[in-house]
């Protein structure tokens, strides 16, 4: 994301990057980011808990007034949880994701001509 957000920046629009991955948010220097220390994938906050995540969102907008310097990062104040218990759990072991393929893998036959863009478009309002 650090590389669109500067292009963004570029054509003078003003950006901030959410994170939960301080080490990838360094490596890619966004103009702008805010970090929320909790796990991958919660960068706006808790599931179900809306007032919780409007308030991070707030916070964070907030953040563009105070960030002047390229690469600026600004730590959240908020926590997962009490203790940091949560954390090991996060980064244990391995990848448990499913085989990755060369080629692409489709739902149905129909999904495949549609992804090739063989027949009809999907939508009448989409171009062919």
């Amino acid at each position: 994301m650090g590389l669109v957000a500067r292009h963004v920046e570029a054509a003078g629009i003003p950006t901030l990057c959410m994170t939960s991955a301080l080490d990838i948010t360094r490596a890619a220097n966004p103009p702008r980011a805010a970090f929320l220390d909790f796990p991958l994938g919660h960068a706006t906050g808790k599931p179900d808990e809306p007032e919780l995540q409007r308030q991070i969102l707030v916070d964070a907008i907030s953040c563009l007034e105070s960030m002047t310097a390229p690469g600026s990062i600004n730590t959240l104040p908020f926590r997962w949880s009490e203790d940091e218990g949560w954390k090991p759990k996060a980064f244990a072991g391995g990848d448990d994701r499913l085989h990755r393929h060369d080629t692409p893998q489709y739902q149905d036959e129909e999904d495949r001509r549609r992804a090739e863009g063989v027949g009809p478009p999907a939508c009448p309002v989409c171009p062919s």
